[in-house]
C-alpha cells in the first residue's frame, strides 16, 4: 500500500519590529516537507512600507535599502498563502510568525488563517526538558545541523527543517508512550507527589549537611578533598544594595543598564493589561517589546487551598 504524504510548511520570518499589531514583515522564507523531505521552497524580501525598528535591523540586518525595490505585503501575499495553503505549519515559537502572517492575511484578505500551529520550540522542550537554551541554535546543534546565516528568513527556516523530521520522530514517540500513560494518570499522579515529596526531602537533608559544613568551616575547618578528587571549600561573599535612581544615570554612561537591571515582565505584562495605565503610557510600553513567547505549564493545588 503507498505511504500517506503527510505535508508540514516550515517556515520563519524577519520583521520590522516585534508588535504583530503594529510591525510588519520584511522577509519571509518557507520550505515544503513531504514525509519529512524538502520538496519545494519560497523566499522574498517584503516592502513593509513604514520604518524597521534599528533593534530589528542590528538583529536580521536587513535594511530600507534592501526592501526599498521588493513587492508589497498585498503584493506578495497571495503568494504567500497559495504557497502554505491549508497545510500545517511548523515554526520555532510559532505564535510569533503566525500571528504576523496572521494579521497580514486579514490586512489584504480580510480572512484569518486556519492551518495548523505546529511549535518546534514547544516540541523542543517536550523532548529534552533539561537544556539550558531552546532556542533555534540550540536545536540544529542538538541534531547536528548546520545553521549559518542565523536570523536569516531562509537560513533559519533551512536549518528548522533539516532539524525538524529527528525532532519530530522523537516527538511522536514519547507522545505515543503518553498517551500509552492514560489509563494510568491517577496513579501516575500519586506516584508524581511520592517523588515530589523525596525531591523536597532530598533538598532539606541537602541543606542540612551544608549547615554542617558551614559551621566546620567557621570553626577552622580545612578544605576536604574526595576519594574522586572533588574538593569542598568555604568562601564568603559580602554585596550590597543599591538605590538604582541614584546610579542609573552612571550604569547607562558605561552601557551596563541593561546587566545590572533585570526587568520583571510579568509584572510590566499586568501593568500594561491593568487600568493604572493611561493610554499613551501603554503604547509607550507595548513598543519596546522584544519578543512573544507562549508557555503551558500544569499547577499543583495543594489541599484545602
Amino acid at each position: 500500500m503507498a505511504r500517506k504524504k503527510i505535508i508540514e510548511i516550515v517556515l520563519d520570518t524577519e520583521t520590522t519590529g516585534l508588535d504583530y499589531t503594529k510591525e510588519k514583515m520584511v522577509e519571509f522564507a518557507a520550505v515544503r516537507l513531504e514525509n519529512g523531505k524538502i520538496k519545494d521552497e519560497f523566499q522574498t524580501l517584503i516592502n513593509p512600507e513604514q520604518h524597521i525598528r534599528k533593534s530589528s535591523i542590528a538583529i536580521h540586518g536587513i535594511t530600507p535599502d534592501m526592501v526599498e525595490d521588493a513587492p508589497t505585503e498585498k503584493e506578495i501575499m497571495p503568494k504567500i498563502l497559495e504557497f502554505i495553503g491549508d497545510y500545517p505549519i511548523v515554526a520555532h515559537n510559532a505564535i510569533f510568525d503566525y500571528t504576523f502572517l496572521n494579521e497580514a492575511s486579514l490586512r489584504t484578505t480580510g480572512k484569518e488563517l486556519t492551518n495548523t500551529r505546529i511549535d518546534s520550540q514547544q516540541m523542543f522542550k517536550e523532548v529534552y526538558p533539561e537544556l539550558e537554551s531552546h532556542g533555534l541554535e540550540a536545536l540544529t546543534k542538538k541534531f547536528n545541523v548546520e545553521l549559518t546565516n542565523h536570523h536569516r528568513a531562509m537560513a533559519d527556516t533551512m536549518g528548522l527543517a533539516l532539524a525538524y523530521p529527528a525532532l519530530k520522530k522523537l516527538y511522536l514517540q514519547k507522545y505515543d508512550w503518553e498517551v500509552k500513560q492514560l489509563d494510568n494518570v491517577e496513579y501516575l499522579f500519586e506516584r508524581f507527589l511520592r517523588i515530589q515529596q523525596t525531591i523536597n526531602t532530598l533538598q532539606s537533608e541537602l541543606q542540612d549537611l551544608k549547615s554542617v559544613f558551614k559551621l566546620y568551616f567557621e570553626q577552622g575547618g580545612k578544605p576536604i578533598t574526595s576519594n574522586n578528587g572533588d574538593i569542598l571549600i568555604y568562601n564568603s561573599k559580602q554585596s550590597f544594595g543599591y538605590d538604582l535612581c541614584k546610579i542609573k544615570e552612571v550604569l547607562e554612561e558605561v552601557g551596563a543598564l541593561e546587566k545590572a537591571v533585570k526587568l520583571n515582565t510579568g509584572f510590566v505584562d499586568r501593568l500594561v493589561g491593568g487600568h493604572s495605565l493611561e493610554e499613551e503610557q501603554r503604547e509607550l510600553i507595548k513598543e519596546a517589546r522584544q519578543e512573544l513567547t507562549e508557555t503551558r505549564n500544569i499547577q499543583i493545588i495543594k489541599a484545602g487551598k
